[in-house]
């Protein structure tokens, strides 16, 4: 990690993936400059998104918004950014050979006592779509055959001691290939490496649908690869889907009573 003075903050640190090292100079620009240049992508409601060319390379590069006070002072001393969490978990999983959008540098900006912005740069990664096309049209091409294949591939994640904690519709990109179905995993800052039992392992589907059809695919599925019966699978599944969903919901009409209170005073 190199560390670089800065004029607004008090100092920049930024990591770059060796394979990307020659290109320093236009990585350096691209955060300088994210505010003016680049091609904005996808959502822009949490984190800022832009796409960057590099030669026939495309760059995804991931602003993070600024942290709360609190969050300001644990990512300065206590807890490592999203952007550094970001570019080690890819790393990892490329490691242990699980596909991800390959790794490019991450950027961090700090003062004396406090973390400021963060930046993490990946190469974009097209894909043919995402988990959550499934879960929008159950008459989705070869939709079980997918839905299978995903679940094969959540098995692996779980056998190589990854517990990807926003395995969320939207963080798996799929790609059709000659040997059926590639995954990969994108916003990758939340994860935990370590051995599951049954319970935990089944836990991790919980934020990925609500449809019952689709569960039940996943759960006989699921049994197959570990050797539980469905009945047990099924059954930790669809409650731990159930219990996600109230709490979601729960925490959603907290949150507009409280914007009902700001907006009445």
């Amino acid at each position: 990690m190199r560390l670089i003075k800065f004029k607004r903050y008090v100092y920049r640190t930024k990591n770059i993936h060796t394979d990307y090292k020659l290109n320093e100079a236009f990585l350096d620009d691209c955060i300088a400059h994210f505010d003016t240049k680049g091609t904005p992508f996808g959502n822009q409601d949490r984190n800022a998104l832009k796409l960057f060319k590099l030669d026939d390379i495309t760059l995804n590069v991931k602003s993070f918004r600024v942290p709360n006070l609190i969050n300001q002072i644990a990512y300065k001393f206590f807890r490592k950014s999203k952007a550094q969490r970001s570019f080690e978990y890819a790393n990892k999983l490329d490691g242990l050979g699980i596909g991800t959008p390959q790794p490019v540098a991450y950027y961090e900006y700090k003062t004396l006592f406090l973390f400021k912005k963060s930046y993490y740069i990946s190469a974009q990664l097209d894909c043919d779509l995402t988990y959550r096309a499934l879960t929008k049209d159950l008459d989705y091409p070869n939709h079980e055959a997918i839905l299978r294949a995903f679940t094969r591939f959540t098995y692996l994640l779980h056998e190589k001691n990854v517990k990807f904690l926003d395995h969320s519709p939207g963080n798996t990109l799929i790609n059709k290939s000659t040997n059926g179905y590639d995954f990969y995993l994108v916003d990758l800052n939340r994860m935990e490496f370590k051995t599951m039992d049954l319970n935990e392992r089944i836990k991790n589907f919980a934020k990925l649908t609500t449809h019952k059809s689709m569960i039940k695919t996943m759960s006989d599925e699921y049994a197959k690869c570990c050797g539980a019966s469905f009945e047990t699978v099924f059954n930790i599944m669809w409650q731990e889907t159930q219990d996600f969903q109230n709490r979601y919901w729960r925490r959603r009409r907290i949150k507009n009573k409280l914007k009902f209170w700001k907006k009445k005073k």
